[in-house]
């Protein structure tokens, strides 16, 4: 495991070289069969070096998409509002708090995410490459990082079934930002208006129901 102060100091940003590099999947491989009873996000972050914003965004949102016991996710949403400001703000590096790069799981959870993220992943993965450049420039990337702040925010509350949709969106963003893919952000958005607009229908069924609710509870007691 690497040294807790190197973690700290971990610079990143958002883009990436060149160079050939691996792919996340793979990365999350090494990680996992790494030795050490936890992994840290202070581990992610030295492990992605300057990918760590579309890694962190991936990491914590595509577990979301899959069926979570309850809690979890608010869990793995809230370190997406740190990751998810700094991409709104333009940041070159990725800061995170100390708090937050010394929360880990254990390497056994670890695993089994990783498991879960696999096919899912390597088929993305296999689609996924640098193209329609125009939807990853500088102020997109911002305007990328607002509409996902506001997102992650969802995510963190308490909705039924309400994570899913923002978590999808969410994760095409990172893969786009990962790889390069301007298709893959395009997808993004469209998932995040659909996402907006199913949240918009379940609070207004919500709000509706509490109404119906209150008026009939008013004509039982008037």
């Amino acid at each position: 495991m690497s040294d807790p102060s190197s973690r700290l100091s971990a610079a990143v940003s958002p883009k990436g070289g060149g160079e050939h590099r691996q792919r996340f999947s793979e990365v999350l491989s090494t990680l996992a069969g790494s030795p050490g009873p936890v992994v840290s996000i202070g581990d992610v972050l030295n492990a992605f070096g300057d990918r760590a914003f579309g890694a962190l965004m991936l990491l914590f949102a595509a577990p979301n998409v899959l069926p979570l016991p309850p809690g979890m996710s608010a869990v793995l949403g809230a370190p997406l509002l740190f990751v998810t400001a700094q991409l709104m703000l333009g940041r070159p590096t990725l800061w995170m708090p100390r708090f937050i790069c010394e929360r880990s799981i254990s390497r056994d959870v670890f695993v089994l995410l990783t498991g879960k993220l696999g096919p899912f992943l390597n088929r993305s993965e296999r689609l996924l490459r640098p193209r329609v450049g125009i939807m990853l420039g500088p102020i997109l990337e911002r305007i990328v990082g607002g509409i996902c702040l506001l997102l992650a925010i969802i995510l963190f509350l308490p909705i039924p079934f309400g994570n899913m949709p923002p978590a999808f969106a969410i994760t095409a963003f990172a893969l786009g930002i990962l790889e390069r893919d301007g298709l893959a952000t395009l997808v993004g958005w469209l998932a995040a208006v659909g996402s907006l607009l199913i949240l918009a229908a379940i609070s207004s069924a919500i709000v509706a129901g509490v109404k119906a609710f209150l008026d009939h509870l008013w004509g039982i007691l008037g």
